[in-house]
C-alpha cells in the first residue's frame, strides 16, 4: 500500500516505514503529524485518485528531527564586464517516518 501526498509544495510517494525529508514543518522531534493532503491511495489493484484530494484519508508520520541540507552554491558571472557574484543557501528540512495510512483504498 502506498499514497501520494503533497507537503511544502512538493509531491511524495510514501509507504509505511519510509523515511523522507520534506520542507520544514513546525513540530517537535518525536511528535506525530497528520498529513491530510493525500492525492492518491493505492492498495494492490485498488486505486483511489482524488479531485484534487482523496476525502477521509490521511497519512500519519513521526518527526525524527530537523536539519539543514548541504550548501548550494550560487555563482553569477558576466564575462568581460568585471561582474562576479557569489552566494550560498542551505534549505531547512524535517525528516519524517511514515507510520500509517488511514482510510485506505476501498
Amino acid at each position: 500500500m502506498y499514497a501520494v501526498i503533497e507537503t511544502g509544495g512538493k509531491q511524495y510517494r510514501v509507504a509505511v516505514g519510509d523515511v523522507l525529508r520534506v520542507e520544514k514543518i513546525t513540530a517537535d522531534a518525536g511528535a506525530t503529524v497528520r498529513l491530510d493532503k493525500v492525492l492518491m491511495v493505492a492498495d494492490g489493484d485498488q486505486v483511489r485518485v482524488g479531485n484534487p484530494v482523496v476525502s477521509d484519508t490521511a497519512v500519519n508520520a513521526t518527526v525524527r528531527g530537523h536539519g539543514r541540507a548541504d550548501k548550494t552554491r550560487i555563482f553569477k558571472l558576466r564575462r568581460r564586464k568585471h561582474y562576479r557574484k557569489q552566494a550560498g543557501h542551505r534549505q531547512y528540512y524535517t525528516e519524517l517516518e511514515i507510520t500509517g495510512i488511514t482510510g485506505a483504498a476501498q
